[in-house]
């Protein structure tokens, strides 16, 4: 079928689904939803069969929906109706939701249902819960609806439904004198990542986010310590984590690590040392695994630090294979944009940022007496793929979507040695196809073309046993030996033709350029993403449906 994806941004279950889509044969294109004028003329343009919408934050207009059917991803089960459907769902605690793929009518979220999915609620923030349950039982919901469409069946009407508005601030807002842990976390992750919760910390108006139970307490309302970039607040039976703060009347008016935005009042609170590690090793049956959990998968310079000295304390272990686990949402989306925005001089962190990833990619690549795996669980993106892709082999949760480029950054040039990496894995001309090309890559699709090594269950569960058990087999493999000396000697023989240390000041030269020189086009593209403004046209590289063929000439 043609499918025109209608979505306000191109977010995570926008990508999911186009790349599972497009893997079950449909034809794909996608469309901001800019204005209802743009959105008709991508229709008139592409000619779709369905338009899918799996995240609007306005109507169908009634031209399209009345031209062709339009099928709603809505985050809620049978009947749901409303636009923070999920927020609800949170902060009343129910066990299970789902999500059901509906047609658009003149009614918001009344239309018939083609298809729905549902799924147990666990205990995490809104953008968790998102990225994991809600975008799989997206995707089932979205398979049942196009089969059941193709094979001419009809949709159910829903009998009953419930409407509910945008959650009031009123519901949110959080009573430090009364409030307890539990209810502090639900609001605060019911809101996450946005609108934030608006709240009030040493007399400055903030939102919150990020946040997770603390293991000690203090008066309630009260800062009773701070651990890396977080702050913990007594509630009225313990306390909470608070990663991430927006200062709404500050200079920066964006999410940025709470210890950041309250530096100067931090003085007299105390510092846990391992109150909230987003950097942890352990050792089990002799595997290391380096968890690094760091906010939306954002590697800011300090932090790729930190991991560097991990990493580095790793292999002063008796670990035979050293894992690198990410996050569970995220494995690592390169630089910390954020961080580079509120910065002195945004250029000048930017070098700061990509050199600290460099060393730590550089690190991994240079590991010659033990393997080192990295094992994808949640999403990777621009310089982290290829930080993944350092380590000997990758391993990925079926599900994961990799964006294996870096240009829609500004035209972004990239570093983390990708032009020694990625050639080296799928060939020169398919590392050119990929780095231009600026699509979403789906986990099967990145196997077949060799930017990773093996795919794992996609339920988190067996995900970690067979990920596990796997590693097992491979330090215990009669033939380790053999395969670290071959290692050795392949490192030997790749620096001898070319040394690591040209291919990084080759990229670092084009970076330079893109963080220093005339073209604006990195600092522009960065300003509005931490901003989150919105796109003004669809990129070309997805709007398939507006793609003009080049000259013949140009087709290199």
């Amino acid at each position: 079928m043609r499918i025109l994806l209608l979505c306000h941004s191109f977010n995570s279950l926008s990508q999911r689904l186009f790349v599972e889509l497009a893997a079950d044969g449909h034809e794909l294109s996608v469309e901001l939803d800019i204005s209802p004028a743009v959105s008709a003329e991508a229709v008139a343009l592409f000619r779709p069969d369905i338009v899918l919408a799996p995240f609007l934050r306005r109507t169908i207009p009634e031209a399209i929906w009345r031209q062709v059917p339009c099928l709603i991803v809505h985050p809620g089960p049978i009947g749901d109706r409303g636009p923070q459907a999920l927020d609800w769902a949170i902060l009343e605690d129910v066990d299970s939701w789902g999500i059901t793929v509906l047609q658009a009518t003149g009614e918001l979220d009344a239309g018939p249902v083609w298809g729905h999915c549902a799924f147990p609620m666990r205990a995490a923030s809104k953008s968790s819960l998102y990225r994991n349950e809600v975008t799989e039982a997206a995707v089932i919901a979205t398979r049942a609806a196009l089969t059941a469409i193709r094979s001419g069946a009809a949709p159910v009407p829903v009998a009953q439904s419930r409407w509910r508005g945008p959650v009031p601030a009123a519901a949110r807002a959080i009573d430090w004198q009364r409030d307890d842990t539990a209810t502090v976390l639900r609001k605060i992750r019911s809101a996450d990542s946005t609108p934030g919760v608006a709240d009030q910390i040493l007399g400055r108006h903030v939102r919150l986010y990020d946040a997770a139970p603390a293991s000690f307490a203090g008066e309630p309302g009260e800062i009773v310590g701070h651990s890396g970039e977080s702050i913990a607040r007594a509630t009225t039976d313990g306390a909470v984590w608070i990663g991430r703060l927006r200062d709404v009347s500050g200079p920066h008016n964006f999410k940025l690590p709470a210890t950041r935005i309250l530096a100067d009042a931090l003085d007299r609170v105390p510092e846990i040392a391992q109150g909230r590690a987003r950097i942890r090793f352990e050792l089990v049956d002799g595997i290391g695994y380096l968890h690094f959990d760091l906010r939306n998968g954002a590697m800011g310079a300090a932090a790729c630090r930190d991991l560097l000295d991990a990493y580095r304390a790793a292999l002063a272990s008796p670990a035979r294979v050293i894992v690198l686990m990410g996050g569970a949402d995220f494995w690592s989306n390169g630089m910390d944009l954020n961080l580079i925005e509120a910065a002195d001089s945004p250029a000048e962190e930017s070098w700061a940022n990509i050199n600290a990833i460099d060393d730590l990619a550089e690190a991994v690549i240079r590991t010659t007496d033990r393997l080192v795996i990295a094992a994808l669980q949640g999403n990777a993106g621009a310089g982290g793929v290829f930080l993944a892709r350092a380590a000997d082999e990758v391993w990925c949760r079926r599900g994961v979507v990799l964006s294996p480029h870096y240009k829609d950054m500004g035209n972004l040039y990239g570093s983390e040695f990708w032009t020694y990496l990625l050639p080296r894995r799928v060939g020169t001309a398919e590392a050119a196809r990929i780095m231009s090309s600026r699509l979403p890559m789906g986990s099967a699709e990145a196997q077949r073309l060799g930017l990773i090594d093996l795919l794992l269950p996609g339920d988190r569960a067996n995900f970690h046993s067979e990920l596990h058990r796997q590693a097992l087999a491979l330090a215990n493999a009669p033939d380790l030996a053999a395969r670290l000396a071959e290692k050795g000697s392949r490192r030997a023989a790749d620096e001898q033709a070319k040394p690591l240390a040209a291919y990084r000041a080759e990229e670092l030269a084009r970076m330079r350029t893109n963080f220093f020189g005339f073209d604006q086009s990195y600092h522009v593209a960065r300003c509005n993403f931490v901003a989150k403004v919105p796109k003004s046209r669809t990129p070309a590289t997805i709007a398939r449906h507006r793609q003009i063929a080049k000259p013949a000439r140009m087709a290199s």
